[in-house]
């Protein structure tokens, strides 16, 4: 089980929530069902494929157009073709056929002015995708599939027996679907979105199309709506449409528990062995929660940190970029992680010889961090230790004059702080002393 290839996969969203014959009521929910599955398909972090490979019909009375967009993404479908409607389904001709109706369809003459469902199926059926999904929400439309082949894993389907091809009906043979008073989505589209939005707690890290029968076939009992019916040919149900956000969120704390330890690890030494752990930590977290998930962005900050202690200053640097901007983005300039991050990449900076860069940095988070944290906070007192480093090792004119007056007004703070036999306050009159006798061991 995996998730369809994004490039090589394409969805087709129809949905009709207008019509000009007044014996079709509009449909209000169809609008906002079509938008709202549009932007769960291709959400970034969980979604299938990018926007460009998902096509959007709504309101389009013209059936050669959808015919057109419809064979086109069929045709270029490598992976996954999922084709989705919403809207009146209607019976017509001498077979009481299925008809999907578009704006400009009459409800008393289908055959001539809606998609006819033998031509979806067809259109579907001739795509080279190596799995194929039609999912029908609206009136009738378990007349996709036959009366005879009761639902259930493993049944194969008499009208499409290709392999990898799955049908998802939200109404049996002769039902009608629902939409219910109040309610933003039609009832059927709304369980299921609700479904790939919040997941499945305890549920499998993807979500196959069968998973999502069952929780629908539950919820709608429960609910006493209209009962969706299923038919896929052998493995079609495995095919996963998207990652279970309630797993997400369920291996998101332990995931941050490895993170800590393995910085942890760093810390008391063992640089190489944390750069490691991270790297199988952000394989996890990228895969589950997205690479520009806060989650990630810290492990991708750790990650660069230990790089930097691992004898990489360089490598840090570069990893620290894009997570500054990142996390800038996302979390704010004044978030207590982007200005370590800011911190960070100065120290990479600085290391790999790039002092004035790192000092013009040092000299605006020293202000950032004093109005956002204080002036005494352990981490300004922090960045000013770096700033004093960074300074006395510059050659600038004044480096070495500023950086002892720094570390001076800095050893009398961090004792009054921390106290005069903390680590830090140490290691501050141990640089102090360095610099009074002319040394280079700061």
């Amino acid at each position: 089980m995996r998730l369809p290839d994004p490039e090589r996969s394409r969805i087709v969203l129809i949905g009709t929530g207008t019509y000009t014959d007044p014996q079709l009521p509009d449909l209000d929910t169809v609008p906002r069902t079509i938008t709202d599955l549009a932007a769960l398909f291709t959400d970034a972090v969980h979604g299938l494929v990018a926007e460009k490979h998902c096509t959007v019909l709504l309101d389009d009375g013209d059936l050669r157009t959808v015919g057109r967009r419809l064979n086109a993404a069929a045709q270029e479908a490598e992976d996954l073709l999922l084709v989705y409607f919403t809207g009146h389904g209607l019976v017509g001709g001498r077979r009481h056929d299925l008809y999907l109706a578009l704006t400009d369809s009459e409800f008393a003459a289908p055959e001539f002015n809606a998609l006819e469902y033998d031509k979806l199926r067809s259109a579907v059926l001739d795509s080279r995708a190596a799995a194929k999904l039609i999912v029908l929400d609206c009136c009738f439309s378990g007349r996709a599939v036959t009366g005879s082949m009761a639902g259930g894993p493993g049944d194969r389907i008499d009208r499409l027996e290709v392999e990898g091809t799955y049908v998802l009906t939200s109404a049996q043979r002769d039902k009608v679907a629902l939409s219910i008073p109040g309610e933003p989505h039609t009832a059927f589209s709304g369980r299921l979105i609700r479904l790939l939005r919040e997941g499945v707690a305890g549920g499998p890290e993807l979500l196959t199309v069968d998973d999502l029968y069952r929780r629908l076939t539950r919820t709608m009992t429960a609910e006493g709506l209209p009962l969706p019916l299923n038919r896929g040919t052998r493995t079609a149900g495995l095919i996963a449409l998207g990652g279970n956000r309630a797993f997400s969120a369920t291996a998101a704390p332990g995931l941050r528990r490895r993170r800590a330890a393995a910085e942890l690890r760093g810390r008391n030494g063992d640089w190489l062995g944390a750069v490691v752990e991270l790297e199988s930590v952000l394989a996890e977290q990228t895969r589950l929660l997205g690479a520009g998930h806060e989650d990630t962005l810290r492990t991708r900050q750790t990650h660069a940190l230990c790089l930097g202690g691992a004898g990489d200053p360089a490598g840090a640097a570069e990893a620290l970029g894009p997570v500054l901007a990142e996390q800038t983005g996302l979390l704010g300039p004044d978030h207590e992680d982007t200005l370590r991050s800011r911190q960070y990449l100065a120290v990479g900076l600085g290391e790999t010889g790039r002092r004035e860069e790192a000092i013009a940095l040092l000299r605006v988070l020293v202000a950032d961090r004093s109005r956002v944290l204080g002036a005494e906070h352990v981490d300004t007192l922090s960045s000013r230790h770096v700033l004093a480093r960074n300074l006395a090792h510059s050659g600038l004119p004044g480096g070495v004059e500023e950086a002892v007056a720094l570390l001076r007004q800095l050893t009398a703070e961090r004792a009054r702080v921390l106290g005069p036999d903390h680590p830090h306050t140490r290691r501050t009159r141990a640089d102090l002393k360095a610099l009074g006798e002319g040394g280079d061991g700061v």
